[in-house]
């Protein structure tokens, strides 16, 4: 089995076709384009289908079958491809306090990568969903960043970091990390808690997210938030299994699995009233 994702593949996938030296441009390029054409969407933990982290597993679902994933399938073949370009990178783990107090005290469950360029930190992320960070931010500044989208900003607490981004009316937590390296095990034991657990996120709801030059698509079960650049918030409330599965393949860009599940299991949620 090669540890090696197919770094071709992944180029034309994102559609680049520029040079290959490591160097911020390049990572800033790459992390704009893999958010822009590859998807946050859950539906393999949503259909009971098992979440593949190995090299073959994420180039054959993340590339080969245009579909998409969510933290540590987007972060790990990130990782895979910024590794093969000479960059040094590492990953990290997160305790996502999105709509919890600071002092909630949740479980490591998102990774993120620190890479490192001239002796510089960057916070790099390719897989929060709905609010993931579309350029490298910089650990050693404490004001705000600005990027395609929204402007983040990386506050220093002792031997932690807190991620913060503008959205709506003020700055709102993402999550609380540190510098740790983990490895290829905490992230399967990890993902396979968030895809099993019967209490799940991942396992109860339904959610797409893609950002691009038109700003955010954001899919919540039924509920289509669409976030236009220095626009007004548009809100749609999907009432059908075929708006749905539309709105994956045309807004969000996915290419749906041919799964005997897929139609039911919206449903359910149309029926139930999710979102």
């Amino acid at each position: 089995m090669t540890n090696r994702v197919d770094l071709n593949a992944y180029l034309e996938r994102i559609d680049y076709r520029g040079p290959r030296t490591a160097g911020l441009s390049l990572l800033a390029e790459l992390q704009r384009r893999h958010i822009a054409t590859i998807p946050f969407e859950n539906l393999s933990p949503f259909l009971g289908l098992e979440v593949a982290l190995s090299p073959p597993g994420l180039e054959r679902k993340l590339i080969h079958q245009h579909r998409g994933g969510y933290c540590y399938e987007h972060n790990l073949l990130f990782k895979n491809i910024l590794e093969q370009l000479g960059f040094q990178v590492s990953g990290l783990g997160a305790r996502v306090l999105w709509e919890q107090p600071y002092t909630a005290r949740p479980a490591v469950s998102h990774m993120l990568l620190r890479v490192t360029l001239d002796e510089v930190d960057y916070l790099v992320d390719t897989g929060f969903g709905a609010l993931t960070p579309t350029a490298p931010l910089r650990l050693d500044r404490v004001g705000p960043q600005e990027t395609a989208h929204e402007p983040y900003r990386v506050l220093h607490l002792n031997d932690h970091f807190l991620l913060e981004a503008y959205a709506g009316n003020g700055w709102k937590t993402l999550y609380r990390f540190d510098l740790r390296e983990l490895w290829q095990a905490d992230y399967e034991m990890a993902s396979w808690y968030l895809s099993h657990h019967p209490r799940s996120h991942f396992v109860t709801n339904l959610v797409a997210c893609r950002a691009d030059a038109d700003g955010r698509r954001n899919l919540n079960n039924q509920r289509l938030s669409i976030y236009p650049p220095g626009g007004e918030r548009q809100r749609r409330m999907l009432s059908s299994v075929a708006e749905v599965l539309a709105v994956l393949e045309q807004e969000i860009g996915l290419r749906l699995p041919d799964h005997p599940a897929l139609e039911r299991r919206v449903a359910d949620l149309l029926a139930a009233g999710a979102g």
